[in-house]
């Protein structure tokens, strides 16, 4: 039960991140320079509309994260974040394959997804 209410609160704080990260790159879509894509030009006006895709691309799934919590049982949230979190490690994929840094890939969108998982199986124990 104590892991079931951890996992629950750390699946509460992802969903915050996700929704914190969100908003911030549909209001200020130049804040994602550290997303870890090189060479990426935030100043260009045609990238903008895609940095604020990946803020809705964020939005939603933060969003669906408190809606399992209040709605579904803890084994179907965890199964939610066990299958996203292969979005982060996709993520980690990407920079990786543009030649971005390393550590923003494994520190940030690696972790992330490790994060997810285990949180994910830690729903369903």
């Amino acid at each position: 039960m104590m892991l079931t209410t951890f996992a629950t609160v750390v699946a509460g704080l992802l969903g915050a991140g996700l929704l914190l990260m969100g908003g911030s790159a549909i209001a200020r879509p130049r804040g994602l320079a550290g997303f870890g894509i090189p060479d990426a030009q935030v100043d260009d006006p045609g990238l903008r509309p895609w940095l604020r895709v990946k803020g809705l691309r964020e939005l939603a799934p933060g969003a669906f994260v408190f809606a399992l919590m209040l709605t579904a049982t803890p084994s179907v949230l965890g199964w939610y974040l066990i299958v996203f979190a292969a979005v982060p490690a996709g993520d980690a994929l990407v920079v990786l394959r543009s030649g971005g840094p390393k550590a923003t890939a494994y520190g940030v969108h690696a972790a992330t997804s490790a994060v997810m998982l285990a949180t994910g199986i830690c729903l369903l124990v």
